[in-house]
């Protein structure tokens, strides 16, 4: 009996083994066959010079003080308008709102829907008390090691200019687009884009414009990022989280510490505020994540490839590992984060008052609603009063993959840089793009830029900068994006 067991126990495992080796070895690869591209010729010491020169040039926003920084926004219009004279000339250039500019390109044809390339003009500041940690003044655009180096060199002053250098290139070689295409640049996405994507986004609809398809910046080109795949991965943006924080207070009898109570106001917003992180919003490899883990999969080796491609095997196992990740963690589930906490103002006097401020990204599918239902059911104590910060947003929708917007987009990351594996990913960040999903079709976020484990520092940090040969591949790809969204029928076609 227990020989026989024993052989059927056996039997099921090979039938297993068998299962999960056919079912690795038959998933097959989601990557386009394209023609190579003739990439553009692109100056590249003079393309570098054009994007250095924009650097010094402080377009830092803020949430007040907007006319501080007016002048800098007014210096950098002139500055685009001296270094692109032919994409000026042609394009019809707007302002809207605090210093955004919109530009639209007249396609050829009044019947095709138009599309947008968005990117912003506006900086982070440099944190407090870390200039000296610079291998560069921050706002120099020094030209140094093959690379353009100061704030807004990668966010997102390189996009912006590369898309500028493309449009200017495309003009010049009596290029017009099929259908029209918008640049939409604003000025304060830094703090929200209040004051210059939703006034360009209401003013498109006010003119009953409906667009086709939004690439905003985005994911990147992580090379050597994800564990088990050797190639770079291309991650295009299908949507991205949403924004919730919520204002905790608690208020109890104020004291002399010598005679402390049972509960005080700090001992229960800090059991509250330990409940919120040992208790998260639930994880899944679905949705967008399950897009994204599904292409990459029959691009990966060992152990990994087998697991992705398994996941109704392997799905608890995998799931354990990306959670263990903080940026793996933060594609599965909607993250909580505890970023303020404020008590007391004397060490021997017990504060009669504690506030704090948990800060969600909210995964498509969840909502504010169902956050704020889960922040109420995890504190658990009625005494705290939660409150919902104005500016909270709901998850964007989730673009398809099925649309010509992305296979366009698809198409040209597999021309321009062929080393490249195509994957859509989840933006866990906010963009200005987010507040044009009531005038588009679909959104994407995508940012053409390279970036391996020790660069994702330098975004909002320091020694931000961009390398002057993928500064020339972002020209190239936005060139390729706008040749290839005007051609007619298919972009390409699976292997």
């Amino acid at each position: 009996m227990i020989r026989r067991i024993f052989l059927l126990l056996l039997l099921a495992l090979v039938a297993l083994a068998a299962a999960v080796a056919v079912n690795t070895w038959r998933t097959p690869s989601r990557q386009l066959q394209v023609a190579p591209a003739d990439k553009v010729a692109v100056d590249a010491q003079a393309a570098a010079q054009r994007l250095a020169g924009a650097i010094p040039i402080r377009t830092v926003s803020g949430f007040e003080g907007v006319q501080r920084s007016d002048e800098a926004f007014r210096q950098f219009h002139a500055y685009l308008a001296q270094q692109f004279p032919k994409l000026h000339a042609t394009l019809t250039k707007e302002v809207v709102g605090d210093n955004a500019l919109l530009y639209t390109w007249a396609g050829r044809d009044p019947a095709a829907r138009p599309i947008a390339l968005m990117a912003h003009q506006d900086v982070v500041p440099i944190a407090p008390g870390t200039e000296a940690a610079w291998e560069v003044e921050p706002f120099s655009g020094a030209i140094r090691d093959g690379f353009v180096w100061g704030r807004g060199t990668w966010d997102d002053k390189g996009n912006l200019l590369a898309q500028m250098e493309a449009v200017e290139m495309l003009v010049a070689g009596g290029f017009q687009p099929r259908q029209t295409v918008y640049l939409v640049m604003g000025a304060d996405e830094e703090v929200g884009g209040l004051r210059g994507a939703v006034p360009i986004a209401e003013l498109l609809k006010s003119r009953n414009v409906r667009l086709d398809w939004v690439l905003d910046e985005g994911l990147l080109i992580a090379d050597g990022v994800l564990p088990g795949l050797d190639k770079p991965a291309a991650l295009i943006g299908l949507a991205e989280k949403g924004y919730a924080t919520f204002f905790l207070s608690l208020d109890t009898p104020p004291g002399h510490s010598s005679m402390p109570p049972g509960r005080t106001a700090i001992g229960a917003m800090s059991a509250a505020l330990a409940r919120l992180e040992a208790n998260p919003m639930p994880a899944s490899i679905g949705g967008v994540a399950g897009e994204m883990f599904g292409t990459l999969a029959p691009e990966m080796r060992g152990f990994n490839r087998v697991a992705l491609s398994n996941l109704w095997l392997f799905e608890p196992v995998v799931q354990r590992q990306l959670e263990k990740g903080p940026s793996s963690n933060a594609v599965l589930r909607t993250t909580t984060a505890l970023t303020i906490v404020r008590a007391g103002n004397k060490d021997n006097v017990l504060p009669g008052r504690a506030e704090a401020a948990v800060n969600f990204r909210v995964l498509p599918g969840d909502t504010l609603e169902s956050v704020q239902a889960h922040v109420r059911r995890t504190v658990a104590d009625e005494a705290i009063a939660i409150k919902a910060y104005p500016g909270n947003s709901e998850p964007s929708p989730v673009s398809p993959i099925d649309h010509a917007g992305y296979r366009t987009i698809q198409q040209s990351v597999r021309q321009i840089f062929p080393d490249a594996i195509v994957a859509p990913g989840l933006m866990i960040a906010a963009t200005d793009s987010r507040h044009f999903s009531q005038v588009a079709d679909a959104v994407y976020k995508f940012s053409p830029v390279r970036a391996r484990a020790e660069d994702l520092p330098r975004f909002h940090g320091t020694n931000e900068r961009i390398s002057i040969d993928n500064y020339v591949e972002m020209i190239q790809f936005y060139h390729q994006l706008l040749r290839n969204a005007g051609q007619n029928g298919p972009a390409a076609q699976p292997q």
